[in-house]
Parts: structure tokens; C-alpha cells; sequence
């Protein structure tokens, strides 16, 4: 049978964009946490761990003029906007973050499986460790540790049920805010930053019901 003869088809499940931070970005954004970090009243501020499912020490707020001084916003808006176009057909008229976030994670610290609030939701890469350890007892496994991993569905004959993903600086992932996620935890001492974020898109879009 010819190449041109043979497509695979993906047609089900939720799509996934991946999209790269341009490095102004992440350096006003490691500006942003690193001002944070030496400042106790702020870090107390915007301390946002109850709010969020982590097992990790500091997670922060985004403020909403971060996003816009950094160019965050309109980098999310554009980026959204094409995923939306690109895999539904449909072109967006809203977008609205309504909450936004940095984790930063440590050895041992986790995110155990949870999923979003809006509509959208993504994750991005602001800083990662050298070496993220070795599994406990094989390490001839492919290692998942600090890995995100994305889950959806059942596993299935011809169908997978999650997908990890090794993070890089600068990837930025965009997911429907459904979409079941978890962080495995790492052992070294160095820090893995992301951002996150959820949004609301227009109601008419997002709501294939109506």
C-alpha cells in the first residue's frame, strides 16, 4: 500500500495546542516570581496554595497587570484564538482569564490528578531542574519524573488513555479546562517553575449544546 494510500485518523478525544513563550516573556515572568520570593509581604499577598489542588509550597497569583505588562495576555489571547480556529472551525470574539497562577515545585512535591475551571486552561514552562532524578528501581523505564501528564477517557484497543509529557522551557500547553492532568514529583534540588492559567471564551463556542 502506497504513503499516499495510508492516512491516520485521530478524530475523538480532546485536542491539545503547543505553543513557545518568546524568551521576553519568560524573563519578566521569572522577574515577576523572583520579586515575589524576596518579598515576605508579597509572597503572603499572593499566596494562592489553598486555592489549587498542588502538594507544593508556593504557588502565587498572577495579577492581572502582570499579564499585561509581560505580554502574557495578548500571547494567550492570540494563542487561544488560533487553537479554537484551527481545531473547531470557529473564530472567538471573548477572552477572559479569570484566574492565573505560578507553581513552584520542589523534590518530593506533586500535583495529583484534578482538572480546571472556565473553559480553557493552559500550562507553561518558566524554569526547569538539570535532572530530574532516577526512577526507584528500573532505570531502564522510561523515567516520568516531573513529567505532566495528561489523561482522557479509557485505555482502549487503538486508544490510549494518557499521554506524559516532558516539560521545556517555554512550551506552553492549551487544554479544555476538562481535561483531567496530574504532575509526577522529581528528586533533585532544583526548581520547576509554570504558569497556568483558566479563561472563559465565548458561551456560544464553548457550549456545543446550544
Amino acid at each position: 500500500m502506497s504513503e499516499e494510500n495510508f492516512t491516520i485518523i485521530r478524530p475523538f478525544g480532546p485536542s491539545i495546542a503547543k505553543l513557545k513563550l518568546p524568551n521576553e516573556i519568560i524573563l519578566e515572568l521569572n522577574k515577576f516570581v523572583d520579586g515575589i520570593i524576596s518579598n515576605k509581604k508579597k509572597s503572603i499577598e499572593l499566596d494562592h496554595g489553598e486555592n489549587l489542588a498542588g502538594n507544593v509550597k508556593q504557588e502565587f497569583k498572577v495579577t492581572p497587570e502582570i499579564l499585561k505588562s509581560t505580554g502574557l495576555l495578548n500571547f494567550l489571547a492570540n494563542g487561544v484564538s488560533k487553537w479554537i480556529e484551527v481545531s473547531e472551525k470557529k473564530k472567538i470574539k471573548n477572552f477572559n482569564i479569570i484566574s492565573s497562577w505560578i507553581v513552584r515545585q520542589f523534590q518530593n512535591e506533586y500535583n495529583p490528578v484534578h482538572l480546571h475551571d472556565g473553559h480553557v486552561s493552559g500550562v507553561g514552562y518558566l524554569k526547569l531542574p538539570k535532572n530530574y532524578g532516577l526512577p526507584f528501581q528500573n532505570t531502564k523505564k522510561n523515567n516520568p519524573n516531573g513529567n505532566i501528564s495528561f489523561i482522557h477517557g479509557a485505555k482502549m484497543f487503538n486508544s490510549n488513555s494518557s499521554v506524559n509529557v516532558k516539560p521545556e522551557i517555554g512550551d506552553f500547553y492549551l487544554f479544555p479546562h476538562y481535561l483531567m492532568h496530574a504532575v509526577y514529583p522529581f528528586y533533585s534540588d532544583d526548581e520547576r517553575r509554570s504558569i497556568s492559567f483558566n479563561a472563559k471564551i465565548d458561551d456560544d463556542v464553548y457550549n456545543v449544546y446550544s
